[in-house]
């Protein structure tokens, strides 16, 4: 049999065709995504980019990696991999979003046992549509097909971000004082968060199907529609706030949820206190919680439980910052305070029982 027909690497469980066949449809999609500061083709092996400073006195770089984790599961036995990629993006834009930067590239990694070109395309298009909508290049990226670490039909889905933001301009702990007002933005669901948890209590507990309507958190959507919800991208309701004196840190409430999210961006001797009668925590959450006797507690240690960001907002700003989020279609509120005291989270009412 002549080499032409047939490709030991292939009987073994990697197809260099089907990966170049994919990839050339992956060109045009980043090639769509390319700014000014693109100097370089997909393919390549490093990706280059030349940075506008103009106006930028000290420049500083941010850079953060993250991935979608098991929502990756949900996307492929919904037979939907075309969301995900947002997913990805969008978090990882937040992330650097919260020290103030804006972002300037991204590059994400696709791994799986057997990579089908469809599907590695439809992966990309959600990385692509997100990255034009945050007005970031995607400069590259990495496929790699691995027959043994991966089932066939399984992917991974990585992404890195580099962001620029003015050393003056950089949010963190430092301006963070007692009496700062906590407004917390909300968010679209689960994000990509809690995926584990929530696939045990949907798919397991309830034994609900991903096509199967979810009658008790919303009535018009499948059950695999609300858990597909594309994670919020904060970065055009925040863009106008970055810079501003008012603004003394932002968290993105991910992995760990407002417990663990919100001391990360407190001083020592600062404690957030949250009022938790300030905000309706989405129905899918009271569902989630409800079907496994969760304990609040863990519900918002797991979750971000309709709160998707949280600004530290000068007290005398907090009115106007939440008027000028409004008129651009987002509804924030007004969720605690910044209080001296030990370092974390105290909740009013506490965290107590199963549906406390």
């Amino acid at each position: 049999m002549s080499a032409e027909k047939r490709s030991a690497y292939r009987d073994a469980g990697v197809d260099i065709d089907a990966q170049d066949a994919a990839l050339n449809r992956v060109k045009e999609l980043a090639r769509a995504t390319f700014t000014s500061g693109v100097e370089s083709e997909i393919g390549s092996f490093g990706g280059l980019f030349r940075p506008d400073l103009d106006g930028v006195s000290e420049p500083v770089l941010v850079a953060s990696a993250d991935g979608v984790g098991t929502k990756m599961l949900v996307a492929a036995q919904a037979g939907d991999l075309t969301s995900v990629g947002r997913d990805l993006v969008n978090h990882c834009v937040n992330d650097i979003l919260v020290q103030g930067a804006k972002p300037l590239f991204f590059l994400d990694y696709i791994a799986g046992g057997r990579l089908d070109p469809e599907q590695v395309v439809d992966l990309v298009s959600g990385v692509a549509a997100a990255c034009r909508e945050a007005g970031c290049a995607l400069l590259g990226g990495e496929t790699a097909e691995m027959p043994g670490v991966y089932r066939d039909g399984d992917y991974d889905l990585v992404g890195f971000v580099v962001g620029l933001v003015e050393r003056g301009a950089v949010l963190d702990a430092r301006r963070v004082r007692a009496g700062d007002l906590l407004l917390g933005l909300p968010s679209s669901g689960l994000h990509t968060n809690g995926y584990t948890l929530a696939r045990s209590l949907v798919l397991d507990r309830l034994g609900l199907a991903l096509d199967d309507i979810w009658e008790e958190v919303d009535p018009d959507r499948t059950v695999g529609q609300i858990l597909l919800e594309p994670h919020r991208s904060y970065l055009a309701d925040l863009r106008p706030l970055l810079g501003s004196e008012a603004l003394h840190a932002v968290a993105h409430v991910t992995g760990g949820g407002l417990t663990d999210n919100l001391p990360r961006i407190l001083p020592e001797g600062c404690r957030a206190v949250i009022d938790r009668t300030r905000w309706q925590v989405p129905r899918l959450f009271s569902a989630l919680q409800d079907s496994g006797q969760v304990t609040t507690e863990e519900m918002f240690r797991v979750f971000n439980m309709g709160i998707g960001m949280v600004l530290v907002i000068e007290d005398a700003a907090a009115e106007a910052v939440l008027t000028d989020l409004r008129r651009g279609g987002l509804e924030g509120h007004r969720i605690g305070r910044v209080a001296e005291g030990r370092r974390g989270v105290a909740y009013e009412p506490a965290l107590t029982g199963a549906g406390g």
